[in-house]
């Protein structure tokens, strides 16, 4: 895994492979007590879309993988451990999805459970703040198909719709660099690759010793950091990986006076889910049982669960011949 630290003059950067190395740090120095703020929307667009773990864990995410993974040294240049502040850790920056531009008609119910699970699911440790989206009409210009180096001025005007996310990058500049003037935190973590958080961060560098690192919110160096946002940080982790996302994924189910539950269209194939569903509903008797049935252990697939196997293509369509083959002998049984 590729980190960069800071070097030994201000804006240099030198890489660091961190794999199989030991970090030594001192027993007697207190750890970094770390925040970490999320621009949710960079999160979404860099990370989670069009993949199946939008149901995503953010605690253990950082907590379990990110932190363990990065040599922090303090202002003397010391090794030093990290460890997140109780209430919160986290802070995520978000905005409610307007349903008249969403794209799918379960995206504002989908984004409703995914923030009732980040609320619910560690008593206080992360915490939503909500910006909210702007939606105007404006007049802007198209750029000319038969000659697409024509000026601006001189192209086309129509009459558009211009979607906009306010407040979210403000809301976390002021928090990080309130948490930072205050005292409250050794380190942020600002998790972006927006470089609006560029004079954030320099008035942070220079009013505060707080340790700044930046979390570049894609996957597997899908996108290169922004360089004049890197020039902030202390580090920077260049990237998420597919098995971080993978492995810190919520239950299906989070438990409550009303359970959440993960919105179907979020699993791998949807389309293959619902026909499994379809099928196994009228069995099982609801869609609660069918999707109990989904989570144990089937000795006719290996002993896999079939909601493991819903994973691939291979394996959703492995289950639906199951029961395909197992409604026909029931059929056959009983003629």
């Amino acid at each position: 895994m590729t980190i960069w630290l800071e070097g030994e003059k201000a804006g240099e950067s030198r890489f660091f492979r961190l794999w199989g190395m030991e970090m030594q740090v001192s027993p007697e120095l207190e750890p970094l007590r770390t925040r970490v703020y999320i621009d949710g929307y960079n999160f979404y667009y860099g990370c989670l879309r069009g993949t199946p773990y939008k149901w995503l864990d953010l605690l253990p995410l950082f907590e379990k993988h990110i932190l363990p993974s990065i040599l922090t040294t303090d202002t003397q240049g010391h090794p030093r451990s990290s460890v997140l502040l109780p209430e919160p850790s986290i802070k995520f920056f978000t905005a409610q999805i307007v349903e008249r531009v969403a794209k799918a008609t379960d995206s504002v119910s989908s984004q409703a459970r995914y923030h009732t699970a980040l609320r619910k699911m560690h008593n206080g440790r992360i915490e939503l703040v909500e910006g909210y989206y702007a939606v105007n009409e404006m007049k802007v210009k198209i750029v000319d198909a038969e000659n697409p180096k024509l000026p601006p001025r001189e192209c086309q005007e129509i009459l558009a719709w211009k979607v906009e996310e306010k407040q979210s990058d403000v809301n976390l500049a002021l928090h990080a660099y309130h948490d930072a003037v205050t005292d409250a935190v050794d380190q942020v973590i600002i998790v972006t690759n927006d470089t609006d958080l560029v004079p954030a961060l320099q008035m942070m560098r220079v009013h505060t010793s707080v340790r700044i690192g930046l979390v570049i919110p894609t996957r597997d160096h899908q996108r290169t950091p922004n360089t004049e946002l890197a020039k902030q940080a202390h580090w920077v982790r260049t990237h998420i990986t597919y098995d971080e996302l993978a492995a810190c994924q919520f239950p299906r189910v989070i438990p409550g006076r009303k359970p959440t539950t993960k919105p179907e269209s979020w699993y791998a194939y949807p389309d293959l889910l619902q026909q499994v569903l379809d099928l196994a509903i009228p069995v099982r008797g609801s869609r609660a049982a069918a999707f109990k049935w989904m989570e144990q252990p089937n000795s006719h697939l290996d002993g896999q669960r079939p909601i493991e196997l819903m994973e691939t293509e291979s394996g959703a369509r492995q289950v639906l011949d199951y029961i395909h083959h197992w409604l026909a002998q029931q059929s056959l049984d009983g003629e």
